[in-house]
């Protein structure tokens, strides 16, 4: 994703010298929404690489409870019901749409490590990409400004 973004920066920040105004304008506006979707994305990325950090301290903390050990069960953010640990083996693990899988403790720590380092690639790459069009948009105010001075100091016809 990056490198296809950087090709287009390379694109984009030959054509600025030659655009009007009103054209950097309307890139300067596109770009806009680009970033605010890209900070969007890095914003939903945090979130679920928090919510993995937590489920996998939470296996590793399950894992050291006794069998038969009674517990408070999430089933929802703000609603917990009492339990009882009837298997400390085993977990079952969210793998999306409403679809889960039984794995061991273990595994379900691997999965949840494997899943934090595919969001924190993802994140670094998206990051990159966000900077990319900071940059473009920098360059936008800029041929901006120095357009509107040129017409500033245009003498009057």
């Amino acid at each position: 994703m990056a490198s296809r973004g950087g090709g287009q920066q390379g694109a984009r920040v030959g054509e600025l010298e030659s655009m009007s105004l009103e054209q950097l304008k309307a890139v300067k506006d596109q770009t806009d929404l680009e970033v605010n979707l890209l900070q969007d994305s890095l914003t939903n990325i945090r979130s679920a690489t928090a919510r993995l950090e937590v489920a996998s301290s939470s296996i590793q903390d399950l894992s050291l409870r006794s069998h038969g050990k009674k517990m408070l069960v999430p089933l929802t953010a703000s609603l917990y019901v009492p339990g009882t640990l009837d298997d400390a083996d085993k977990v079952l693990i969210d793998i999306g749409t409403g679809y889960f899988v039984e794995k061991t403790m273990a595994e379900g720590r691997d999965y949840c490590e494997r899943k934090i380092s595919l969001l924190k690639s993802n994140y670094e790459q998206l990051l990159e990409v966000c900077f990319q069009r900071n940059i473009i948009i920098m360059l936008i105010f800029l041929h901006q400004k120095r357009d509107q001075k040129i017409v500033l100091l245009l003498p009057p016809l």
